[in-house]
């Protein structure tokens, strides 16, 4: 059940990753994660961690066109939660065609067992039979450990004892009541890019409506012009709820924008929220704003009267596009 998978992510956060053929593990200076949905989430977050971290996060089939050399001096992370997952073992296998170094992250599956097979370094993660979107902080601490961040990981054992994913369920309720009816448009600075995204699939995913996601300031320089309300143009705008990430470390100008544009949405009548990113540390401000997004975009279900743990229009999906 979702409730009970976001009151326990704090034990996701305690997990001690082992790399397994960990002698094989390429000692590299740049990363290229290959992965969908979920499975490269926890990536994403990695930048906003580490905005000048050398990851390249791939989401798609194949390798991503770098110079033949980068290539070679980048370790290439295979994840994916199943382990199924055909865009990640295509990305996989290519890079066992040219010969690259490669390691995998997955509970199981075809991924799993060419890792086995080809004897390639590969961290197993607990399979407690939950979405890969839920499973985020094993994705993150199993990268983390992949790439060398020891450092990091404890910070992050230490989180486990310290965040309480219950006492932000209230806040989560209000927060999903508010923008009852509405399809959310999530705005963070650019270096926070990442946890807006994850905000979008969450209500994509578990709350089964459309959301979207924009940065500052880029929004300033176009899609602002799509919410003013010109006369007959209320009947799309007023569609919307905004949620806006505010981090009391973003750049001066741009906590300025935010500012501004949440009281400019506010005066035509638009429906704005403004949620802090709260925390001591970078780990701490993520999770505590992706367990929010999860009791916001849950309840959000609940209120428009959907299940938040369907998910038979993506594995339909799946088989629709299967090889005749």
């Amino acid at each position: 059940m979702i409730p009970e998978t976001i009151k326990n992510f704090s034990q996701q956060l305690a997990f001690d990753p082992v790399v397994e053929n960990a002698d094989k593990l390429f000692s590299a200076k740049s990363f290229i994660v290959a992965g969908m949905g979920g499975s490269h989430l926890a990536a994403d977050l990695l930048k906003v961690w580490n905005p000048s971290a050398p990851i390249t996060v791939h989401s798609n089939y194949d390798l991503p066109r770098l110079p033949a050399e980068e290539l070679k001096q980048s370790l290439i992370i295979a994840s994916s939660y199943s382990g199924n997952t055909e865009e990640t073992i295509d990305a996989f296998e290519k890079a066992r065609s040219l010969k690259l170094k490669v390691a995998t992250i997955s509970t199981g599956g075809k991924l799993l067992k060419l890792a086995k097979k080809y004897g390639t370094p590969f961290i197993q993660l607990p399979d407690v039979k939950i979405q890969p979107r839920s499973a985020i902080g094993f994705s993150a601490v199993a990268m983390l450990k992949l790439i060398g961040e020891e450092k990091e990981l404890a910070k992050i054992k230490q989180l486990s004892r310290k965040i309480k994913p219950a006492d932000a369920e209230k806040e989560g309720k209000k927060l999903a009541g508010k923008l009852r009816g509405l399809t959310p448009i999530i705005y963070s600075s650019a270096v926070n890019f990442p946890i807006a995204y994850n905000w979008k699939i969450r209500f994509n995913e578990t709350g089964k409506i459309p959301a979207f996601c924009n940065a500052i300031p880029e929004a300033n320089h176009n899609e602002i012009l799509g919410f003013v309300l010109n006369k007959g143009a209320e009947i799309f705008s007023k569609r919307f709820g905004f949620i806006f990430l505010d981090d009391k470390t973003d750049n001066e100008r741009n906590k300025l924008r935010m500012g501004i544009l949440s009281e400019l949405y506010e005066k035509v009548g638009l429906t704005v929220a403004r949620v802090d990113l709260k925390g001591k540390i970078v780990w701490e401000k993520i999770f505590n704003s992706l367990i929010l997004a999860d009791w916001t975009s849950y309840y959000s279900a609940k209120l428009h009267g959907f299940d938040p743990e369907e998910e038979n229009l993506v594995d339909k999906f799946k088989e629709m596009i299967k090889p005749k």
